[in-house]
């Protein structure tokens, strides 16, 4: 987990709309593990090491379902500690028939895709050791590919699944965006960024510290589209941590510099996500 802490700038938390509290709590809380670490009348955070909000949801009192073809979520990712709690995972799914909407190998790590009960997508993945990482130059080399879900699964030894492990962690956020130029300049020019893999011009993928990937960036919704409503179900914001306070300013001035407004440590990107600048408590 050493690319998701300090000097590295990551992505530790989402904040979701949900169209029906109550029904994602079934999921998050029956299908996957989370417990409840705060809650309100219309919003509910959720943990798995009983301290750090990884998901927020909350229902708005005037929501509105899930907008096709918008900017805004393609998925977040959770990574797991090791291969033996992935394939407990994917048993858990087989076992109580959950849609999977894909299982993939991308050489630097193995995931599967699925969405909750308002089609909020979610990758729960494993890293295959950074050293085993290639990279030509500064990218690095990721693809999409089957693996031997069969010798996936025999990792798990038998051990039943009861939940997410605790040393769970938000490992990356992949986004809609309107425009990949735009979308660049924001994220490489301002938060400080570096592209290490890219998919001709439908895809950027942009880490800190030599990691695959902290943020996944995509037009494959559209170029040019709208960002969602303000109450649809999706993505409200997610929370980018940087190493220290130093690193922070320097970003929200580069931001402003490029004409981006940063009002309480939040900032919009041009496809209209919203993000929320916080500071490593490490």
């Amino acid at each position: 987990m050493k690319f998701h802490q300090k000097p590295n700038t990551f992505v530790s938390h989402v904040h979701l709309i949900v169209e029906q509290l109550e029904r994602s709590l079934s999921f998050y809380q029956g299908v996957l593990g989370f417990q409840i670490l705060d809650r309100t009348e219309s919003s509910v955070s959720l943990t798995l090491n009983g301290k750090d909000a990884l998901v927020t949801l909350e229902q708005p009192a005037d929501v509105l379902p899930k907008e096709p073809r918008r900017s805004g979520l393609y998925h977040y990712a959770v990574l797991l500690p090791d291969r033996k709690e992935l394939a407990k995972v994917i048993q858990h799914f087989v076992d109580i028939k959950y849609p999977l909407q894909g299982i993939s190998d991308h050489l630097v790590s193995e995931a599967l895709y699925l969405a909750d009960p308002d089609g909020n997508g979610v990758e729960i993945y494993v890293d295959r050791p950074s050293e085993s990482w290639e990279w030509i130059g500064e990218q690095v080399s990721m693809a999409t590919e089957h693996f031997d879900l069969r010798s996936l699964l025999s990792e798990a030894n038998g051990e039943k699944f009861t939940g997410l492990p605790s040393d769970t962690i938000m490992g990356h956020i992949h986004l809609h965006v309107s425009d990949l130029v735009k979308a660049a300049e924001f994220y490489l020019n301002g938060l400080g960024f570096k592209v290490v893999y890219q998919i001709s011009n439908q895809a950027l993928f942009i880490s800190s510290g030599g990691y695959h990937h902290h943020i996944g960036l995509n037009i494959w919704n559209g170029k040019g589209v709208q960002a969602p409503s303000r109450n649809s179900v999706g993505l409200k914001y997610y929370t980018i941590v940087f190493a220290d306070e130093i690193t922070r300013v320097s970003a929200i001035k580069n931001l402003e510099l490029l004409g981006y407004h940063v009002h309480d440590y939040t900032a919009v990107d041009p496809s209209g996500n919203h993000i929320l600048l916080t500071v490593s408590m490490d």
